[in-house]
């Protein structure tokens, strides 16, 4: 099988449900900007994958990528893999760019194969739990009101993106644990938003209120930040999700033991052949690799690897909008359709992309 085209379309369209982040971090742009990735084969199978930052990715993949694919075999994704890596030391991707390729590529083996990807990548499970990750709500009676939701449709585990101030964070988390009980799994993200000071803590109150674990408080460039972070507190620190470097990275943070869990993710981690990387990678010293994100690269990557416990849904405005694939049991099923599972009309696609190559 050989690769004989390269295409990319980018589409723009309204943010239909606009929400915010934490202080420091922008809302949500009126306009959310995608770039597909299409790699056609001889064979007649296509792959595709999406990339967020349309115009980015659009250029990437044109000047550098295309030229890199033309004429090799999409079955070998562990040398375009490396292939990819090496384009890096060059562009410096974006991390998000990091996995476009090898995602396509992985579309690509199990539409050859007639499989699902996640049975070709492991296949440990055929549902999974997700968790309502939660974005940020103006008041701590919104947020009560938004749990309650998310309780009401069937969740049994919410994750908080809160203000990024500690201690109004730390009193929203303990707030809410009185408010759900003791049986609802709850988890809080920070976002990086904090300095060690603020980051310990609000480490503490968490502790306090028995949440599962602590998320990305601090920019994780700092891998001794976290060495002292992990030493001070007894709740898992989950880490290691915007770091550059893949599974090198995060091998370094559990080396050094700055991190209890791991993050992995299709799109920050080197595609799905870098996120098996890292959940075999902390498997092997009896680490979670909790798979952040959603779409149906995660859920074929959650499916997969036995050291993941949920899938992420991004729960946004008020009243909450839940992903389709998340069942009123806030269950995620296998698909079983061959491939990752992108339903793409070319021809539509055609008529509304505001650039392609």
């Amino acid at each position: 099988m050989k690769i004989i085209a390269v295409h990319a379309y980018t589409v723009r369209n309204k943010t239909a449900v606009p929400y915010v982040w934490r202080k420091g971090l922008l809302a949500s742009d009126e306009f959310t900007e995608q770039t597909w990735l299409r790699i056609v084969t001889d064979a007649g199978i296509e792959g595709w994958s999406c990339a967020v930052r349309g115009a980015i990715a659009l250029d990437l993949i044109e000047r550098r990528l295309k030229p890199m694919l033309l004429g090799k075999n999409p079955l070998q994704k562990e040398l375009l893999w490396h292939e990819v890596w090496e384009l890096d030391r060059i562009e410096e991707f974006p991390i998000y760019m990091m996995g476009v390729v090898d995602a396509a590529l992985w579309d690509i083996t199990a539409k050859a194969a007639n499989l699902p990807v996640y049975q070709l990548l492991g296949g440990y499970r055929d549902s999974i739990e997700a968790y309502a990750s939660t974005v940020t709500y103006a008041t701590t009676e919104e947020f009560l009101d938004v749990a309650d939701q998310c309780l009401a449709r069937g969740f049994k585990a919410i994750k908080l993106h809160a203000w990024g101030d500690a201690r109004k964070d730390a009193a929203l988390c303990q707030t809410l644990r009185k408010h759900v009980g003791p049986d609802i799994a709850l988890m809080y993200d920070g976002s990086a938003g904090f300095d060690p000071y603020e980051t310990l803590y609000l480490g503490r109150a968490l502790e306090e209120a028995d949440y599962l674990w602590y998320e990305e408080p601090m920019r994780e460039f700092s891998i001794n930040a976290y060495k002292r972070l992990c030493d001070q507190l007894d709740i898992p620190v989950l880490a290691a999700e915007t770091s550059d470097g893949c599974h090198y990275n995060v091998a370094d943070f559990i080396a050094q033991g700055a991190v209890d869990m791991v993050r992995t993710s299709w799109f920050y981690k080197g595609g799905l052949t870098g996120a098996l990387r890292v959940a075999h990678l902390a498997d092997s010293f009896q680490l979670s690799a909790e798979v952040h994100g959603m779409g149906v690269e995660n859920i074929q990557l959650c499916l997969a690897i036995k050291n993941n416990h949920y899938y992420e849904t991004l729960i946004k405005g008020n009243p909450i909008h839940v992903e389709p694939c998340v069942g009123p049991d806030a269950l995620v099923r296998a698909p079983a359709a061959p491939g990752i599972g992108h339903d793409v009309d070319l021809k539509a696609l055609e008529k509304v992309a505001v650039a392609k190559q």
